[in-house]
């Protein structure tokens, strides 16, 4: 998994997967997400990522039980 954000536009990119992007859909107004062939997501693009607090992200290191 890959992630940028590109703060001058306040986008957040996460990159799943090098696979070849079929199809495109907008969950709504800031979130689209691409697929491949397959139906797996390839990439997740959230616009206004900070002013909705999807970025910075939040990283959490735990152990498993």
């Amino acid at each position: 998994m890959r992630t940028t954000y590109y703060e001058e536009d306040d986008i957040l990119v996460m990159h799943l997967s090098d696979k070849p992007i079929a199809r495109e859909a907008s969950q709504d107004w800031n979130t689209h997400f691409s697929y491949a062939e397959d139906g797996t997501v390839v990439e997740v693009v959230v616009l206004d990522a900070a002013a909705i607090g999807a970025f910075p992200l939040e990283v959490l290191h735990g152990q498993a039980a």
